[in-house]
């Protein structure tokens, strides 16, 4: 009772008392405390201080010996760990998914397709329209919905209008026609190029100058002209002619943005130029001859659509080299080189004529040889073989 009542008094001041101070706690405490000393010896002591050095010493070699064989031991292990290593990984490798590059985002402009499905053209968002305060009636038939206020392409009609104007490239091209692909928007100048070196044909980029079709006798006077055979391979003897000649107009006009290139599509109209468009919700089908509705907006639409296109001019291309070699022909030579040639013909003519009654003359009143024929007379011009067939 009288040890209680002397902790309850003296309790606090106890636990606030510094360590250094005096306590009564620790006389009731029954922990042990055990110090651990180290024996330094005297500087006198010379035998202990040599076997201290020796015995760490000891240590040291027995340490170094020690880790040497770890060393050694992790060398020599190397090889049967390389062993496990390939076989385990012979084991797993094919378990697990593989990791690789799906998508390329030039890789449709440098490898287009030849043909776009359904999937190709909803990846691509050829479906996606614009805000339904901005369409234009006239696409009604082209719109198979709305979502969240954005109208829905139809896919399918996309698709059926894609190869419908696919295969009028290919006929232009396969019949020599020269065609022009247009985009003129930001990001499209690799795509249009690509695409007219593919079908063999022209491009333009950058704005058009209104009156390329409809005044091009003044626009484009001094353009660069040639004249090739159904091979491709240019024709001398023309120089005359090209110094004279109007300047050409495209058979057919593929245009990646309408509505930026009104001018353009209208002059097609008045030369009666067909065209080829993209054509999306706020664009007028009216405009172009051969409408392809979808997204206008998306590059990568715009790179499918194109490439479609681009390898529809290259089959074209290559069906008409492929006929040529076998001696067929698809085309006319154009009004104003047959022409042309009907002149230098009758010129040549007059020459052999001239040339006969001199002779005629000179030889006392023989008979004339034959003239010349109008083959002997082409290819007298031109060359053997060679028969100048379009622009």
């Amino acid at each position: 009772m009288i040890i209680r009542n002397f902790g309850v008094r003296h309790g606090r001041q106890v636990l606030s008392a510094p360590p250094s101070a005096p306590s009564c706690l620790r006389l009731f405490s029954t922990q042990t405390t055990t110090t651990t000393t180290t024996a330094t010896p005297l500087p006198g002591n010379q035998e202990a201080v040599e076997q201290l050095a020796a015995l760490s010493a000891t240590d040291a070699a027995r340490e170094a010996r020690l880790a040497g064989r770890r060393q050694q031991q992790e060398i020599a292990a190397i090889p049967r760990n390389f062993r496990k290593f390939i076989k385990y990984q012979k084991e797993t490798e094919k378990l697990g998914s593989e990791v690789e590059r799906r998508y390329l985002p030039d890789e449709i402009i440098r490898n287009p397709p030849h043909d776009a499905s359904l999937e190709d053209l909803l990846a691509a968002q050829c479906h996606m329209g614009h805000h339904v305060s901005r369409w234009n009636p006239a696409n009604s038939r082209y719109i198979y919905g709305e979502r969240s206020d954005i109208h829905i392409i139809s896919l399918e009609q996309t698709a059926a209008h894609l190869r419908r104007a696919a295969r009028v490239v290919e006929e232009v091209a396969y019949h020599g026609g020269l065609i022009l692909f247009v985009g003129n928007r930001k990001g499209q100048m690799p795509i249009v190029t690509r695409m007219a070196e593919l079908a063999g044909a022209c491009h333009l980029f950058q704005k058009w100058t209104p009156g390329c079709i409809t005044n091009k006798d003044v626009l484009l006077q001094g353009g660069q002209l040639k004249i090739v055979d159904e091979k491709d391979r240019e024709l001398e003897g023309f120089e005359e002619h090209l110094r004279d000649c109007r300047p050409v107009t495209p058979d057919l006009v593929v245009c990646l943005n309408p509505l930026e290139n009104y001018a353009l599509l209208r002059e097609c109209a008045l030369a009666t130029v067909p065209t080829v468009g993209v054509i999306d919700t706020d664009a007028d089908p009216s405009w172009v001859t051969y409408q392809i509705p979808a997204n206008d907006d998306s590059l990568r639409s715009v790179a499918l659509i194109a490439g479609v296109l681009g390898r529809a001019g290259e089959r074209g291309q290559q069906r008409r080299l492929a006929d040529a070699e076998q001696g067929v022909v698809k085309w006319q030579t154009p009004k104003d080189v047959f022409s042309f040639i009907g002149k230098v013909n009758a010129k040549i003519r007059r020459e052999a004529e001239e040339k006969q009654e001199n002779m005629q003359k000179e030889t006392g009143g023989l008979k004339p040889a034959d003239l010349m024929t109008e083959d002997e007379v082409i290819a007298e011009m031109f060359g053997q073989g060679a028969v100048p067939s379009k622009y």
